[in-house]
């Protein structure tokens, strides 16, 4: 049994991590192809990159694990299956569920793991990804010079060269204008020729410039002299400096992003949750204490000076009819000031416990989550060893697209009720784990028809049931 149970682990183990690291790969392959319109042209040191890619691994573990749970336990089965090394197990006396006992041990353990990871390790990188995320996002690309073309990058000016040389430092008849803050003045600039480089530190961008002329234009004095000034400077040569401080990568507080629920492990979430909730039910008791006083008929407009305020109202047809004719007008334009008045705040009052309700989802959705990655493992793992054992085949081909189908058919599953959970239409726990209620009655009957070798993809096998039924319709009909 020990020989056994060492070979399936074997079998199992480098599948797995041959699986983990190519579905790895290729998820990280889409997050490049998502965000590189973000990364190009702007200059990026490769430990940015290399950092943000490190990053984007931790938070693509969540859907990287299932799919290599999913796909490496079809591929040891098939291959444990198509080597006729099941049947040499079964052979000697030993069932498929003991042979599968220390991996469901080991999966046991990493959904364990899985756990820990999605509780402490994963809201950390969420929330390092999600702000050097923002951060690389949120740098301007850096300064291009293109023949012919008005560059606005840097503020206050837009610099246009009618011609440059191959490598970009040697510019030919430019033209910069500046517009200075709080001024109605536009300085203009022209020159000849124009040599680009940069300080040493890099926080400036400096232009040579040759055989040029300057026009500037200053406003006068509004109360003296209101008359525009026009100034005109011919130079041999010159030097502007531009300050290059906008286009350098400025970190945000990771503060800032803690509270977002995705950043946030299981006590964090339930606190949230608690004080949001808290919140919003104080909210929802101060609005008809906010909107009772409006809620009143004005003594002014019906009672006579010899009746009191608090007697009772009586009256034929409508209320109208106890306030005199004099006082209707004014009356019913108070009653509409009024009504706009409760609909402008209710409707405020709507949208902001809406918001609310909709954050208290968002945290008890994401305290589910934690739970479900590590469960999905199990899940993927009864479906994919039964499965495996069945059709009996290895490699990349069948297991491939039986894993895909039937990840394909889970991530569609949750994605749909993880949306009507967030929408409110349905609770969330129930729509966080819908998937995995509809997913595993399946790993059960796969494992029973794994158990007692059940043809389940045997086309021969269907065709066979299906000549028997066609003949017994053909004798009945001739009957």
């Amino acid at each position: 049994m020990k020989k056994i149970h060492v070979l399936v682990l074997k079998a199992f183990i480098k599948p797995f991590i041959v699986t983990f690291f190519i579905v790895m790969f290729v998820l990280l392959m889409l997050f490049l192809f998502k965000y590189i319109d973000d990364l190009i042209g702007k200059g990026f040191e490769w430990y940015v990159i290399l950092q943000l890619l490190w990053y984007a691994s931790a938070t693509n573990v969540a859907m990287a694990l299932p799919l290599s749970m999913l796909l490496s336990s079809i591929m040891t089965f098939g291959n444990l299956g198509e080597s006729s090394e099941l049947t040499a197990i079964k052979a000697a006396g030993i069932s498929l569920r003991k042979a599968m006992m220390p991996l469901i041990i080991f999966v046991s353990l990493f959904s364990m793991g899985a756990f820990v990871f999605s509780d402490y390790m994963l809201p950390i990188a969420n929330l390092k990804m999600g702000s050097l995320l923002y951060d690389v996002r949120e740098k301007k690309a850096d300064f291009l010079i293109t023949e012919g073309v008005f560059n606005n990058s840097i503020p206050g000016y837009a610099i246009r060269a009618k011609s440059k040389s191959e490598n970009g430092t040697k510019l030919e008849d430019l033209i910069i204008y500046q517009h200075a803050p709080n001024t109605s003045g536009t300085n203009v600039l022209m020159a000849k020729e124009g040599k680009m480089y940069n300080t040493s530190d890099n926080s400036y961008m400096v232009l040579e410039l040759k055989d040029g002329v300057r026009y500037e234009e200053t406003s006068g004095s509004k109360t003296y002299d209101p008359r525009q000034l026009f100034t005109r400077y011919y130079f041999d040569q010159t030097e502007q400096k531009f300050d290059m401080s906008a286009f350098e990568m400025k970190r945000t507080d990771e503060n800032l992003f803690k509270s977002h629920y995705a950043m946030l492990n299981l006590r964090q979430l339930e606190y949230y949750a608690d004080s949001i909730s808290a919140y919003n039910d104080s909210l929802r008791s101060e609005v008809f204490r906010e909107l009772e006083p409006y809620y009143k008929i004005y003594s002014q407009y019906h009672y006579p000076s010899t009746k009191k305020a608090t007697d009772p109202i009586s009256y034929k047809s409508t209320l109208l009819d106890v306030v005199p004719e004099r006082n209707r007008m004014a009356a019913i334009a108070e009653a509409q000031n009024q009504t706009r008045y409760i609909e402008d705040v209710l409707s405020i009052k709507a949208t902001t416990d809406s918001e609310y309700a909709s954050s208290i989802r968002r945290y008890l959705m994401e305290y589910q989550r934690k739970f479900t990655l590590s469960v999905v493992c199990l899940v993927f793992f009864s479906i994919g060893a039964p499965l495996g054992a069945i059709i009996r085949k290895g490699g990349l081909g069948l297991p491939v697209v039986m894993a895909i189908i039937f990840f394909l058919i889970y991530y569609v599953i949750s994605t749909l009720a993880e949306k009507s959970a967030r929408e409110g239409n349905i609770n969330e726990i129930f729509g966080m784990w819908t998937a995995i209620f509809i997913l595993a009655p399946l790993g059960i009957f796969l494992t029973y028809k794994a158990a007692t070798d059940s043809a389940l993809f045997d086309i021969e096998q269907y065709k066979l049931t299906i000549k028997k039924i066609w003949d017994k319709l053909k004798k009945r009909v001739s009957a």
